[in-house]
């Protein structure tokens, strides 16, 4: 098996379905927005990749069980350093400088920030990341928070 989709809730349907297409390229694949079932199907040529929910208040919460963060396998570092031009550019800032391992010897590793409803996000690649020190004050790229 493999992951189909993911669906999240998101608190404005409007804000997320801009931010997922303007980050990843995802286009809206259909969309209601009935009064109380406001929801987005968001994806790519591949087919159907995140769904979001307008049903929720306030911010993700870490502190519950659920949803760790999300991944997205990017095709190159290349890809995932405009991304992070794109990101700065909006004003969306990174949990750390840049492009960063998975851990200390790892070679794969990406970009971590939060979504408009705090969740944490992800865009790696599995090899070529190098040449990033990572502080231990910063804590694991991937992992507890």
């Amino acid at each position: 098996m493999k992951t189909g989709h993911v669906g999240l809730n998101v608190t404005e349907l409007d804000r997320s379905v801009a931010f997922y297409g303007k980050v990843f390229g995802f286009q809206v694949k259909y969309r209601s927005d009935e009064a109380g079932r406001a929801f987005a199907f968001l994806g790519d040529d591949s087919g159907l990749v995140l769904t979001l929910w307008q049903q929720s208040e306030g911010s993700f919460d870490t502190g519950r069980p659920g949803l760790h963060h999300l991944a997205f396998e990017a095709a190159s570092i290349e890809q995932i350093r405009s991304i992070e031009e794109r990101l700065r550019a909006d004003g969306v800032e990174l949990i750390y400088d840049g492009i960063v391992p998975h851990g200390e010897t790892a070679n794969s590793g990406g970009i971590f920030f939060l979504d408009p409803d705090g969740v944490r996000l992800e865009i790696y690649v599995p090899e070529g990341v190098q040449g990033h020190v990572h502080a231990p004050t910063e804590g694991p790229a991937c992992g507890f928070f």
